[in-house]
């Protein structure tokens, strides 16, 4: 994955980039006004989960419905990590991890709930494991 930033002052923060992170410029593209169109910054090896045996991060994504994406992602390759199901902050929620070992979450928002139903909810599905650690 690739991320694309836009960002307002983009020179500047390809300049920060560089400084703190020690980014390579690979090319810079200006339109005719001299503002920044594109340009391409490679940070460290840019190496993927596959090749390093981890990730720090996960990709998430919204999408209107959690259990067709997740259904058609395994369908395509990816392997089942957390099958969707209704989650304590309002979310049906599940993870894959795709073929190159990147993990993925997928949600579909269901509800807002204030931060103390968030936490009764969270309780109150933790309660069954709690008592079964007994």
């Amino acid at each position: 994955m690739t991320p694309h930033l836009v960002i307002k002052g983009a020179a500047k923060a390809i300049d920060f980039y560089k400084s703190a992170f020690g980014a390579e410029e690979i090319n810079r593209m200006p339109m005719p006004d001299g503002r920044l169109m594109h340009a391409c910054l490679k940070i460290g090896n840019s190496a993927s989960p596959s090749t390093i045996g981890k990730t720090h991060a996960t990709m998430h994504m919204y999408v209107e419905d959690v259990d067709q994406a997740y259904t058609r992602a395994v369908e395509a390759g990816a392997t089942a990590l957390m099958p969707p199901q209704d989650m304590f902050w309002g979310d049906r929620y599940g993870q894959v991890v795709d073929p190159f070992g990147q993990p993925w979450a997928i949600a579909t928002h269901k509800e807002d709930l204030t931060h103390e139903e968030m936490m009764k909810k969270m309780q109150a599905g933790c309660a069954p494991a709690q008592a079964a650690a007994k």
